[in-house]
């Protein structure tokens, strides 16, 4: 029972508490650049969580066998690995979401999300708790960047997920399509995250612990990355 609940509170943390987004920060590159649309945010989110789930559970049974000084290229090649074949997938059955995601698809390989949750979590935990984390990470990764498109489609082109809502009712605000909506839909929604996590948002993100390079920075003496 204990068990249960220690997992189900590491598939939650991600959706507010610890969402990888509005409260870490990380992989703001491809919420910002893919969230012109709802169909191509859930389908970048869907398919980063994929990866996060995969790779969370490979590293989790590697972690004793990889070296420490090479710890970051080994997760990037295992990382690669999964992101590779969730491509192929993506183009196979969804061509439309592999044309829309572009080049971002691929740049799930580099998505601080993944690296920070494979160096801070996955290392250090078992196989179970690890799957846990990552699926909880990308449920709040894609909440996120759902809940975006929704908003900046909605107000940009009076539609979700292509259907007509507000195009009978008012004339696109074109801006939303464009990134000073995105920034501004971005920094909202980092607002409301800070409130309901009742203004502890901006302690989590000046804890460096999700960073690739955290564990040379303590090697180093320092007890936070170098800003």
């Amino acid at each position: 029972m204990a068990k249960s609940k220690n997992l189900l509170q590491e598939i939650t943390k991600g959706i507010i508490k610890e969402n990888p987004v509005l409260c870490l920060v990380l992989g703001t590159c491809p919420t910002l650049a893919v969230t012109t649309a709802a169909s191509n945010a859930i389908g970048m989110g869907i398919a980063a969580t994929l990866v996060l789930v995969c790779s969370n559970a490979a590293i989790s049974l590697l972690r004793n066998l990889i070296p420490d000084k090479v710890r970051i290229p080994a997760y990037i090649t295992v990382i690669a690995g999964f992101v590779t074949i969730v491509q192929m997938l993506v183009k196979a059955f969804a061509p439309e979401i592999d044309k829309s995601l572009g080049i971002y698809l691929p740049l799930i390989v580099v998505n601080c999300i993944i690296l920070g949750r494979a160096e801070m979590f996955a290392s250090k935990n078992r196989v179970l708790a690890s799957m846990a984390d990552g699926l909880g990470m990308g449920i709040g990764f894609t909440a996120t960047l759902l809940l975006m498109g929704s908003i900046r489609e909605l107000l940009g082109a009076g539609t979700i997920f292509g259907l007509s809502i507000l195009k009978n009712f008012m004339d696109p605000i074109i801006i939303f399509l464009l990134p000073p909506g995105g920034f501004f839909v971005f920094g909202m929604l980092i607002a409301l995250a800070n409130k309901l996590n009742k203004g502890k948002t901006a302690k989590n993100v000046s804890n460096c612990g999700g960073c690739p390079m955290h564990g040379i920075c303590m090697s180093d003496g320092r007890e936070e990355c170098d800003k």
